[in-house]
């Protein structure tokens, strides 16, 4: 029997990589930042950078491998932020969730304009411009080889795209979620600012909780734990780094388990 979902292992088509064995994880999640998709720019989105993304994603789909993308909007902007200089949290929170659905189809047009057929899926409906989420309909369009970007979080104000990434991450049946950052791993201490912080090559969910590691929001995390779903914190901006991770090579640092601590 299989998954609910799913089609049968000769449905799914080969699982043979680029001349590297075998592929570990068959279905990802990938969750950008709105700031990655900066650039080299102080506001808004990068063409260029898109651009990168998008041959990584298209690397990654040439293995065979189904891509989920949510992408976040801070990058246009912040919702918590302007909570703190006086607007109401969730009206801030809505209007973030719109910077989102910006930045989802910027990726949509750069994924397109390699090849890979894409859907953008929101969870405010906007019908003109994307796709009303639909579990379902989502899995059935990674089924069909298509990326699904989903946009607008969860549709509700006070979660983070954090949050939106693992919840969506465990509808669609992903296997890993994967958390795209400007460092190349999770460290004990901020590496911008401390030369001499740590990498962990390995953490428990516990770990993160405990420790208040700033990596992802507490409730991301605890989804990801109740649903056995590991997390792979990992640089961006490194080429081939999406595809390591498919190939189960290890790559900045897997959360996963009760605990780890393991460092690099």
């Amino acid at each position: 029997m299989t998954e609910p979902g799913r089609g049968s292992a000769e449905d799914e088509g080969p699982s043979t990589v680029l001349g590297a064995g075998r592929v570990r994880y068959r279905r990802i999640l990938l969750k950008l930042s709105g700031e990655a998709l900066l650039g080299e720019r102080q506001y808004g989105v990068d063409p260029a950078f898109c651009a990168f993304i998008a041959q990584q994603v298209a690397d990654v789909r040439a293995m065979g491998v189904e891509v989920g993308i949510v992408v976040g909007g801070g990058n246009i902007f912040r919702g918590l932020a302007a909570a703190a200089r006086g607007m109401d949290r969730a009206t801030g929170d809505y209007i973030g969730m719109l910077a989102t659905v910006m930045n989802g189809l910027a990726l949509q047009d750069a994924i397109e304009r390699v090849g890979i057929p894409v859907r953008v899926m929101s969870a405010i409906a906007m019908n003109e411009i994307a796709e009303p989420y639909i579990r379902r309909r989502a899995v059935r369009h990674l089924e069909k080889g298509r990326v699904a970007i989903f946009v607008a979080g969860t549709g509700n104000p006070y979660f983070t795209t954090d949050t939106a990434a693992a919840l969506r991450a465990v509808e669609i049946g992903a296997e890993v979620l994967l958390k795209a950052t400007k460092v190349d791993g999770v460290y004990d201490a901020d590496p911008m600012k401390v030369p001499t912080a740590t990498r962990y090559d390995h953490l428990g969910y516990l770990d993160i909780l405990r420790d208040q590691l700033k990596v992802l929001d507490a409730a991301a995390v605890s989804l990801c734990q109740e649903n056995n779903l590991p997390i792979v914190v990992f640089d961006l901006n490194k080429p081939e780094n999406i595809t390591r991770v498919a190939r189960g090579e290890p790559v900045g640092t897997l959360i996963a388990g009760e605990t780890g601590g393991v460092t690099g």
